[in-house]
């Protein structure tokens, strides 16, 4: 079986580590990235312990640094591209306090800068089984009945979602296969100590829905059980 190779862009902690713990665990080589590898003491701790971690830096929100990423890694043939690098906001960040500035650097980092660090990977990704896979969020659906927090967030996945659309149609005549993913709500510094999902069951069942439609060639918006969502 030929050596496979998976890319998880954002894994200094959370969703992102617990990616790269998982595929390493199935016998990938995983090429993990951070913003800031000094404050990713349990990634840098992976790496030292097997040579089949290869770690980088990236900020996705530098446009030049997201292409000086692609240029490096020019050469290996990427499986699977994990996009998991995002921020969120306050639970109380209202719409009557927050400034444009704030707006501007929420949708920059998780709709727009995913997809462009994407753009820059599809060459290296292989040709008919290869996934692309983005981070998003069950929240990010307009057409599911929302409770209403958290707007901005959830405005912010939803792009996320829209701007997925638009980079699958532009791949044309070559498709790939493209993942939308909600992870659950998992306990996370992101997902808050309440969440009732461990990350382990969650980056599992991530891993295996993505083995499931590898090479399917669709764009689909599914949880880590694998069940669709609606847009």
């Amino acid at each position: 079986m030929p050596q496979k190779n998976i890319v998880v862009v954002g894994a200094s902690r959370g969703l992102g580590l617990g990616l790269a713990k998982e595929y390493l665990g199935r016998g990938w080589h995983v090429t993990a990235t951070a913003r800031d590898l000094a404050r990713a003491p349990e990634l840098t701790a992976l790496a030292a312990g097997s040579s089949a971690v290869r770690l980088e830096t990236v900020d996705i929100d530098d446009a030049a640094a997201a292409a000086a990423l692609a240029q490096r890694l020019g050469g290996t043939v990427f499986d699977v591209v994990f996009m998991i690098a995002g921020v969120t906001v306050p639970q109380d960040l209202s719409l009557d306090r927050v400034t444009p500035a704030e707006v501007g650097a929420l949708f920059y980092t998780n709709a727009v800068a995913p997809v462009r660090m994407a753009e820059k990977l599809v060459p290296l990704v292989r040709p008919e089984t290869g996934v692309i896979a983005f981070m998003s969020s069950r929240v990010g659906s307009v057409a599911r009945e929302s409770d209403g927090v958290r707007p901005l967030y959830r405005a912010s996945k939803a792009a996320l979602n829209s701007m997925t659309r638009s980079f699958v149609a532009s791949l044309g005549t070559n498709p790939l296969t493209v993942l939308s993913m909600h992870p659950g709500w998992v306990r996370t510094d992101m997902g808050g100590p309440d969440a009732p999902l461990a990350v382990a069951p969650s980056v599992a069942g991530l891993a295996d829905v993505i083995d499931r439609y590898a090479g399917s060639k669709r764009h689909l918006f599914v949880d880590y059980q694998g069940i669709e969502l609606p847009w």
